[in-house]
């Protein structure tokens, strides 16, 4: 009975601490942005199964960076992103990051979180290695993702798991999305069509 009372207290805060449907993208007066500082092409990443992946193989493609867990009221969400993957593979590269700051709710290794997504969702979209993506640990990559400084418009962290950044074509950040917005909403798959 605990599990599930904390289970559920998990989801509420979740929905209170991002937004239902937070969506936050570029101020369309440009005078407000600050100049982007690097690109998310300069980031090499540990893959889930241990090799390293530069990201600026991605280059002329749309990027979904998502912050994953395999025991939060969002982890179905995993069938959301495993479908916009299936359906517009060619448009855009859904990058999964799972992470262990939000509730505990990602407390495997590697080869746990691989295998859950696997058997669970048949996940085949690309998964790294469990990194953070808050706090004094915060990988570079969601410092960069999350800093206005360093990436022109979005102070946007991740606030639960499943957030979502919207890459363009070009390697800059257009779009943040709270937990709540589906992978396979209107929001998202807009972008992308």
């Amino acid at each position: 009975m605990k599990t599930k009372i904390i289970g559920l207290a998990a989801i509420v805060l979740a929905m209170v601490g991002c937004g239902t449907k937070k969506v936050s993208s570029p101020p369309e007066n440009n005078e407000t942005m600050s100049e982007q500082k690097g690109s998310v092409y300069d980031f090499k990443m540990t893959a889930i199964d241990g090799s390293e992946i530069d990201l600026s193989t991605y280059k002329g493609k749309n990027i979904l960076i998502v912050n994953t867990a395999s025991e939060c009221g969002f982890t179905p969400q995993y069938e959301g992103l495993q479908k916009l993957h299936e359906a517009h593979g060619n448009d855009v590269a859904i990058l999964g990051f799972p992470a262990n700051n939000f509730g505990g709710q990602e407390p495997g290794s590697d080869a746990d979180i691989q295998k859950f997504c696997k058997v669970n969702y048949g996940v085949t979209f690309q998964m790294f290695s469990k990194i953070s993506v808050k706090g004094d640990d915060m990988h570079p990559l969601y410092q960069w993702l999350s800093d206005a400084s360093q990436n022109g418009w979005n102070s946007d962290a991740p606030s639960w798991n499943f957030c979502k950044y919207l890459i363009d074509e070009e390697g800059k950040l257009v779009k943040f999305y709270g937990s709540a917005i589906d992978p396979m909403s209107d929001e998202i798959v807009n972008e992308l069509i």
